[in-house]
């Protein structure tokens, strides 16, 4: 059962999954079934915290539990002390293009990234701050001044010479120019420059359209592009870590929208992406890096459209063939998430009640028979089977709970049976796009 839940956890908690999405916090509340595929993600945190890199699949329907996953992940590897960031991809955020997409997936991904102190986000300029002390303490030390003599007018070079020979060594592509532009949010921190700092956040995000914007702003000659972003999350993963965290976590959710590109040509960039990722993290190319990417079977498996089409993927990516349904292998890159048992769902319905009154101070009139019935009812819809989710039943069970709270004489077992199973999946049917003749 679960306990000592914060009541902003609990609102986020609740209020997230009735809008069928899942919570940015408070997850582990919610965590069940799930307890292999997280202890062999802490045996891999362990690793990238050695200076290894890894990259995972995690493979389920619709509603299955992807996302939700991805969150959990988070919250582990936030108290591994990991610097992690979400993005989903979209048809405007993608691994590869030539007009922009890439790049916004790259902010996107600046944008929320998270520490454990900011959990939900934003934790670019805290990190960089942490960075810039750790410069300015090295910079004291190596010229026997008080810290608080470093910051002075006269030993300003002393500090933006140092960060330039730092990101030098951190850097493998395009170090000029990050530096520079830490260089110019350090002097907007001490000069109490709201714009400067603006601006270099802004570089540093990716989200300067064209480089003369940039010039005019900064002062620097180049921008992250569609083609160098990957350079500079390779950039910031060492940054991070030179400050003591244990690695950089980038999860990318709703992969199936790479599926669902038309062009083959463009399609298959963006599987070449990832495969140069994947390559670079089991090469040893890169450090302290985790990818992990959430997409359905069809995504991974589909041989015209999916991850299978791409030969050299489909090699790395096929299921250890030693693996059934009771024997699983955890260490391999793609990890397919088996449907939560019921009694597993019960365990979760439980804990989302006690979730339910602790957020609205109220004892619900549910007992144990009473989710019993809810469950018996709803498995057992015309539809359920093939279409059923762990999203559809938490939502329908926590609306009923809310219409009980608010209406204390209705019948209960009369919602039960007023339920409706729907296929989620309608809209993300995407069997057509096999007989599409390609652009």
């Amino acid at each position: 059962m679960t306990t000592n839940i914060k009541p902003k956890e609990a609102t986020a908690i609740i209020n997230s999954l009735i809008g069928g999405v899942v919570p940015k916090i408070g997850v582990s509340h919610i965590a069940v079934g799930r307890n292999d595929e997280v202890n062999a993600f802490i045996s891999a945190l362990d690793d990238v915290k050695q200076g290894h890199s890894i990259m995972k699949f995690w493979i389920g329907d619709f509603g299955s539990g992807k996302s939700f996953m991805l969150h959990l992940l988070n919250t582990v590897a936030l108290k591994q002390k990991f610097v992690v960031a979400n993005a989903d991809f979209t048809p405007e955020n993608r691994l590869y293009s030539n007009d922009g997409k890439a790049v916004l997936l790259y902010s996107a991904i600046m944008n929320n990234l998270a520490i454990q102190t900011k959990p939900e986000g934003g934790a670019l300029p805290v990190l960089l701050q942490k960075w810039i002390e750790s410069v300015l303490m090295k910079v004291a030390k190596d010229n026997k001044l008080a810290l608080t003599e470093v910051a002075n007018e006269q030993n300003i070079a002393l500090v933006e010479a140092e960060i330039m020979v730092t990101i030098n060594a951190l850097s493998d592509v395009g170090a000029f120019d990050f530096g520079s532009v830490i260089i110019k949010y350090f002097k907007g921190v001490i000069d109490n420059d709201d714009n400067l700092k603006k601006y270099a956040l802004k570089w540093l995000k990716g989200e300067y359209k064209t480089k003369t914007e940039a010039k005019a702003e900064l002062g620097v000659r180049e921008i992250i592009n569609d083609h160098n972003y990957y350079d500079m999350l390779k950039n910031f993963c060492k940054l991070f870590t030179s400050i003591g965290y244990s690695g950089l976590m980038i999860n990318l959710d709703e992969a199936i929208n790479l599926y669902k590109i038309q062009n083959s040509a463009t399609r298959e960039k963006n599987y070449e992406k990832i495969l140069t990722i994947y390559n670079d993290c089991l090469q040893g190319k890169v450090e302290n890096l985790f990818f992990n990417i959430a997409g359905t079977k069809d995504f991974l498996e589909n041989e015209r459209r999916g991850l299978f089409s791409y030969n050299a993927l489909k090699t790395r990516l096929e299921t250890n063939r030693f693996e059934t349904s009771e024997i699983r292998d955890f260490a391999q890159p793609v990890i397919k998430l088996r449907p939560l048992s019921h009694n597993e769902i019960y365990v979760l319905l439980k804990n989302l009640q006690v979730i339910f009154d602790q957020n609205y101070q109220v004892k619900s009139d549910i007992e144990d028979q009473d989710i019993k019935n809810f469950m018996e009812e709803i498995y057992n819809k015309p539809g359920a089977q093939e279409f059923l989710t762990p999203r559809q039943v938490t939502r329908d069970f926590l609306n009923i709970l809310n219409i009980l709270r608010q209406n204390s004489n209705l019948d209960k077992q009369k919602l039960f049976q007023d339920i409706n199973i729907l296929d989620e999946r309608q809209d993300n049917d995407l069997s057509y796009l096999d007989n599409i003749e390609e652009l």
